[in-house]
């Protein structure tokens, strides 16, 4: 059983899912890649190895990342772009990052304009580089193996992950 709840705000909403295994962080990240579209941005935090790449992984199988492509943290590349169904998954890791100045250096802007479906891990780092409207994700250990992942987002995109969620899927 999938532990939930929804915590409301006025303008957000926030989910709070408890991945008990990194297989279940990848079919959590599926359903909510497959409701992603075009300009959407995911903000991830956490600890190292708190599961932002699995998430990610996950992410790209719901937007139709062929399985041919490794989907690997960018820490060294900073970048990775990978082919996606609808849009192309751009994943970006902002832990060796310093500032917005060398974030601009890396292309951001262009980016985050060109169509694409953001996901940011470290995105802690830089905050001000954060959309208002991205869907921020916190990931934190619970044991070894299980997670606790809050989404939060605007609620009309919360309410329609969370059903996604319930039902298993897009």
């Amino acid at each position: 059983m999938i532990g939930r709840g929804i915590i409301v705000n006025t303008e957000r909403s926030t989910i709070v899912l408890i991945s008990k295994d990194p297989a279940e962080t990848v079919r959590f990240g599926r359903i909510l890649g497959e409701g992603l579209i075009a300009g959407d941005v995911v903000a991830l935090t956490g600890e190292l190895g708190s599961g932002k790449t699995c998430l990610t992984q996950g992410i790209a199988c719901g937007l139709g990342v062929p399985e041919n492509y490794a989907v690997t943290s960018p820490t060294f590349t900073l970048i990775n772009e990978y082919p996606g169904r609808e849009a192309p998954l751009i994943h970006i890791d902002l832990y060796r990052l310093q500032g917005a100045q060398d974030l601009a250096d890396t292309g951001f802007e262009e980016y985050i304009s060109g169509g694409g479906v953001m996901v940011i891990e470290w995105a802690e780092r830089i905050p001000e580089a954060i959309p208002d409207g991205a869907l921020c994700v916190a990931l934190t250990y619970v044991e070894e193996n299980i997670r606790k992942l809050e989404l939060s987002g605007s609620r009309d995109r919360i309410g329609r992950w969370e059903k996604s969620l319930k039902e298993g899927g897009c």
